[in-house]
């Protein structure tokens, strides 16, 4: 599967972006879903995933209330509303698929995601 993120931008703190990820190959139905981020000088950072389904979402608690994970499979795109934006959230925003857990778990882990797109870089100015 492939995936190309977008959306991103330069935004002032305070202001919203929408970033989506568009997934070609295969459809994204049985994938967990998630969203990472790398800021210069940072390790990569989990931000959100969801379930296949949709009913399971989890975020970093540095954007959980500010941030909205979705994703529309019949259209196999995934989306990251970001809203209340922050200099730290400055980052370049990955999309990721995991292929291999199951459809009611959500992992953190990057190193559990078999696919990642290229990433969209996100800058919040002050």
């Amino acid at each position: 599967v492939q995936l190309q993120a977008s959306g991103g931008g330069l935004v002032q703190a305070g202001g919203s972006l929408r970033l989506s990820c568009a997934a070609s190959g295969r459809t994204l139905n049985r994938y967990l879903m998630g969203w990472f981020r790398l800021a210069p000088g940072k390790e990569r950072e989990f931000v959100a995933a969801i379930n296949w389904t949709g009913s399971r979402i989890h975020y970093a608690d540095s954007v959980k209330g500010r941030f909205t994970i979705s994703r529309d499979n019949a259209k196999n795109t995934v989306h990251l509303q970001m809203t209340s934006l922050k200099p730290e959230d400055t980052a370049v925003y990955y999309c990721a698929a995991d292929q291999s857990i199951g459809m009611e778990d959500i992992t953190t882990y990057s190193g559990e995601y078999d696919y990642w797109g290229r990433g969209t870089q996100v800058t919040v100015s002050s």
